[in-house]
């Protein structure tokens, strides 16, 4: 599924390996991409940033090497993670998430850098406008449009109709749910939940929060979008499934872990783009000129074999509705 994604990416970027230039597949200089996560940089979406790059000509142990650097989830780490970085003299410092894109842009006003999922960079200050970043960031966005939350908060309604109180676990040291979540929140209060809010900073955080959404009664559970929840894909899953929680997750992998719902971009998809304009960096276009890229494609994943653990039964028109089912 991740080859037949990643190949509609760059048949859709015009880049698909049979049409590149002889340049583009046979690189003979090795390059230096360093990779800053804000918890582990791997799973599938990390693993179809680096193949698209293959198809781009960037062949890890012939002319690419890869620096590869996770925080684990506490954002203080970053900036001697970034130090150390840069000491190694990277060509492109590759992102993901506000908190290493923060840290690596108060690092270095010279080195690219091509952040990935960042929903508002322009929102949190981070560039002037998405068509012209200007400086040495450019990269892509999950930004969409207001409402979001309120559209998950809708789909996991539909999917758990007796589900009246919402724990939603949020993570403060994310710049964008600062600024973006009272926005969201007001336009979900039509759903007439209760909305149990949870801070959650890092991994310690982690299984008190269940603790206390358990102990407040909640019904159902909403991640909202940080790496924290993500990587690794199993772990809030399993802590969900142990507590009897039914969950709504931004990013499809998690689902596909054992998360009930996930519903948010296509991030293979969409991490295909960002390696293109490593790509594009790396053969002299300037990161500033670059224009910030959203996704085209969102998807929706169900996890009936996780609904059928749970007790539940997902309404017909829902599975009809989703890309994709995990039986």
């Amino acid at each position: 599924m991740i080859r037949g994604a990643l190949v509609a990416t760059l048949a859709v970027l015009g880049v698909v390996a049979g049409d590149l230039p002889v340049e583009a597949q046979q690189t003979s200089k090795t390059v230096r991409i360093a990779m800053v996560c804000g918890v582990r940089c791997d799973g599938p979406t990390i693993d179809a940033f680096w193949q698209t790059l293959r198809e781009l000509g960037l062949v890890d142990g012939q002319n690419l090497v890869r620096d590869i650097r996770g925080a684990g989830g506490e954002p203080e780490r970053l900036p001697s993670i970034l130090a150390d970085v840069l000491a190694a003299r990277p060509d492109v410092i590759v992102t993901f998430a506000p908190q290493p894109t923060r840290a690596a842009k108060a690092a270095t006003s010279s080195v690219p850098i091509v952040m990935a999922f960042v929903a508002d960079p322009v929102l949190i200050g981070l560039v002037p406008s998405l068509t012209h970043p200007g400086g040495n960031l450019t990269g892509v966005t999950t930004l969409p449009a207001l409402g979001f939350i309120a559209k998950q908060l809708e789909l996991l309604k539909e999917a758990v109709p007796r589900a009246r109180r919402v724990a939603v676990f949020w993570n403060s040291t994310n710049e964008i749910h600062r600024a973006n979540l009272p926005k969201e929140l007001q336009e979900a209060q039509r759903l007439r939940l209760q909305l149990q809010m949870i801070d959650v900073r890092g991994p310690a955080d982690i299984e008190p929060a269940f603790e206390a959404a358990v102990k407040e009664r909640a019904e159902a559970l909403l991640a909202v979008g940080d790496p924290l929840f993500h990587q690794p894909p199993r772990r809030l899953p399993d802590l969900a499934l142990r507590h009897r929680l039914p969950t709504m997750f931004l990013v499809g992998d998690v689902a596909r872990a054992g998360g009930l719902i996930a519903y948010g971009p296509d991030f293979v998809s969409t991490i295909g783009q960002a390696a293109v304009q490593v790509h594009k960096i790396l053969r002299g276009a300037k990161p500033g000129d670059i224009p910030i890229e959203q996704p085209t494609k969102f998807e929706l994943v169900i996890n009936a074999a996780t609904a059928k653990t749970l007790g539940l039964t997902i309404p017909p028109p829902l599975l009809l509705r989703a890309d994709k089912v995990i039986e």
